[in-house]
Formats: C-alpha cells, structure tokens, sequence
C-alpha cells in the first residue's frame, strides 16, 4: 500500500498488483499473453501476479505426460517476459484422482499423493517449475532475452548475486542448435526436443 500520512485518498486505496488466471482456454480461446503486455502498457506500476493455474480434466493415465511441463513451462515463459513477477499454481499437491475438489472438477498437479500406497507422484509440471524457482531467486529482476530460432522460448533474470538465470525451452519435436549469447560472448549449446534448460552465467 502507499505511504498516505493522514486521511487516505482515493489514489492511496489502488491497488498496487493486478492478480489473474489462466483459464480464458475454457471458452475455446488461446492464451492471450498480448492482452497481458497490454494490462502491463496500461498499468507499469502494477505488478502482475499469475494467482492460479492448473490443468484441469485430469485423467490418471496422462501423469506421466510431458505436454503437462511444456504448458507451464510456455505460460511461464510468455507471462514473465510479458511483465508478471510472480507465478503461483492453484495446487501443488492433489490425490490420485486429482482432488479433492468440492465441485468434482478434478484436476492435474505438479504432485500427485497416491492415498492408497502412500507414494508421491512427481508429474513433468513439477520439474518445469523447478527449472524457474530453483533457479530464479527472490528479488532477482528480469533482463530481455530473445531467441532467434522460432523454435526456442527463452526468458532471463539477473539474479541479486549477479548471476544471469536464463531458461530455454524447446517444445517442438526436433533438436535445435543455438549459440547462447551475453554480450560480446557466446557458447554453443543445443536443445533437445520437447525439453527446457536452465543456464546460469557468471
């Protein structure tokens, strides 16, 4: 909140983060991460914060899918070079039906407790996220990145140690070379597919 001395103005009550979802894909349509660029045009004093996101229309032989990384790893990806600062799931762990849910809409999660042996379940989601949180720290700060292979995601953040966090996801179905560049320096790398990468430069 800002710093009102006296009688709060109507200015001092906005809020200072815009909260939302991802669920625009329940009435057909894709993930508009323009209309979020757009809110963060509009709003540069906001921060964006992604309050909640699963995979719904859980299905127990799916698990073990890598399609449920990959759309995390693009939501991600899209959302923080999109201006949010914050990524949240709706659940981290669900049983092994995907709930409990009080209005049965069972759902995917990074972790899945099987009740009945008391073993965790460890979905590719948990392991894309992983890519992000392990390696992006609290209060590290965003730095533009961009890919020059229509291939590749990549998004970028200058870590408060000074450390470079950069993340490379590669959804097709072919292995794409690349060169990662920092300035005037650059190594070669290759990305295999339907995988993601975290490189940490010193």
């Amino acid at each position: 909140m800002p710093n009102c001395p006296g009688k709060p103005s109507r200015s001092c009550l906005r809020p200072t983060t815009l909260g939302f979802h991802w669920y625009e894909t329940w009435t057909g349509a894709g993930m508009n991460f323009e209309n979020l660029s757009r809110v963060h045009e509009a709003f540069p004093d906001k921060a964006l914060i992604f309050t909640e996101g699963c995979i719904e229309k859980f299905n127990r032989n799916q698990l073990n899918a890598g399609w449920l990384g990959e759309r995390y790893g693009m939501s991600m990806i899209h959302d923080f070079n999109r201006g949010t600062v914050a990524w949240t799931d709706w659940n981290i762990l669900l049983d092994e039906k995907g709930g409990t849910n009080h209005v049965g809409n069972f759902c995917f999660a990074p972790v899945h407790a099987d009740t009945q042996s008391g073993k965790l379940i460890y979905t590719s989601s948990y392991y894309y996220l992983g890519h992000f949180f392990k390696f992006i720290r609290p209060g590290a700060l965003r730095v533009s990145s961009a890919a020059s292979r229509d291939t590749l995601l990549t998004t970028a953040f200058r870590n408060p140690d000074g450390k470079l966090a950069v993340v490379v996801m590669n959804p097709s179905d072919n292995r794409q070379a690349f060169r990662l560049q920092v300035g005037d320096k650059a190594a070669e790398s290759s990305s295999q597919p339907h995988s993601i990468t975290t490189f940490v430069v010193e």
